[in-house]
């Protein structure tokens, strides 16, 4: 079964795209965390950074520099953002379909929280 980042890559899902080739898609989080939150993703339905494999190097190193154009059309290019790219359950993956979070517009905080 396809997932959901590929039905919108495929037109079947709504989404409000901000950058699109023939490698990646990005768009809006359907869900943000901050005032900026974009997913970018491969086109190529990678199920998770565990599964990429030597081919895939130069798709991840489109989807950094497609990150910091978006973040630059968006205007938080100068006042910094965070990209996150989560691996399954135990890393907080929801979606199995390899994306990478690009979140700003705020002071964004510690990565994680401290042990107590």
């Amino acid at each position: 079964m396809a997932s959901v980042f590929t039905r919108i890559i495929q037109g079947e899902l709504p989404a409000r795209i901000v950058f699109q080739d023939e490698r990646v898609i990005a768009f809006h989080d359907i869900h943000p965390v901050m005032p900026v939150h974009i997913l970018i993703v491969p086109v190529k339905e990678i199920p998770t950074a565990d599964d990429i494999t030597p081919e895939d190097e130069g798709v991840l190193g489109h989807m950094l520099v497609v990150a910091q154009k978006v973040a630059r059309e968006l205007g938080i290019g100068d006042s910094g953002y965070r990209l996150i790219i989560n691996c399954k359950h135990d890393g907080g993956q929801e979606v199995y379909h390899l994306h990478m979070h690009l979140l700003g517009g705020q002071r964004v905080g510690p990565i994680i929280a401290k042990r107590s």
